[in-house]
């Protein structure tokens, strides 16, 4: 009898064991920049500066945007690189940029009526944004061009912390709950917060931080995993399919992401 107990406990405990994500190194990069916003399939970087200068980097070129009246990018979303967003919350602002980071429309909150008081922006389909309007608590499907809000969701009752989307799903992480919406603003999961406080999105992946620790929650699966990772400083993260990136404020490294 005591046989067969250690012997299910050791598969438990093996079985226990395979519910992570494990990286294996690929290369480091030495940088010095204010925020990474995003790397995409063809590792183009795009990123800030002290001085508020937005970046795309690839290999042989380099572009820039800066707008002086807006001064400092709160986020920036890159999924469609035909229609970046950068989000300028001091000044309750989006500016929509081609992929030569000309400017090709912008949408100030102060001057709608309805006014929108926005702490969250991410991109949608077509012509849209997500947000989250922080004076009704409500996130918000809102058509820029026009200046149309398509949908709205029930009110949350917690703090929001963070906002990624594509053009199918939508996740918003509270203080209380993870949050996750179809492109028709229904909820169709969420999970209870257990202290992560930020998020990195792509494609099939979705990673969480809490402390010096990331998670990921994979698309059309319901369990948030771990990911080992070996000891080192996450400032920031970034995923891009199945690689993750972690910068610790001089040194850029990338991972390959595998399941054990």
């Amino acid at each position: 009898m005591q046989k067969i107990l250690l012997l299910l406990l050791f598969s438990s405990c093996f079985l226990f064991a395979q519910k992570s994500i494990r990286v294996t190194a690929i290369d480091s990069t030495e940088l010095k920049v204010a925020t990474i916003f995003g790397i995409d399939n063809f590792e183009t970087l795009y990123y800030t500066t002290e001085d508020n200068t937005f970046y795309k980097k690839t290999k042989d070129t380099t572009i820039t945007y800066t707008n002086f009246q807006l001064g400092g990018v709160t986020t920036a979303n890159i999924f469609n690189p035909l229609k970046i967003n950068l989000f300028y919350q001091d000044f309750n602002t989006v500016i929509i940029l081609d992929n030569r980071l000309a400017e090709i429309f912008k949408v100030d909150f102060n001057t709608l009526q309805p006014y929108k008081n926005i702490s969250h922006v991410s991109t949608g389909f077509d012509n849209t944004l997500w947000l989250f309007n922080q004076d009704l608590q409500v996130l918000e499907l809102y058509d820029y061009k026009a200046n149309k809000t398509r949908l709205k969701t029930v009110p949350v009752q917690a703090k929001v912390l963070d906002l990624k989307s594509d053009y199918n799903y939508c996740y918003l992480l509270t203080e209380n709950y993870l949050y996750i919406y179809n492109y028709f603003g229904s909820l169709i999961n969420k999970y209870e917060n257990k202290n992560y406080i930020t998020m990195a999105f792509s494609k099939g992946h979705l990673m969480l931080k809490k402390d010096n620790l990331l998670f990921i929650l994979h698309k059309n699966e319901d369990e948030i995993l771990p990911v080992k990772l070996p000891d080192l400083l996450i400032n920031q993260f970034l995923v891009t399919d199945e690689t993750l990136y972690i910068y610790d404020d001089k040194y850029l490294r990338r991972y390959q992401l595998k399941k054990d």
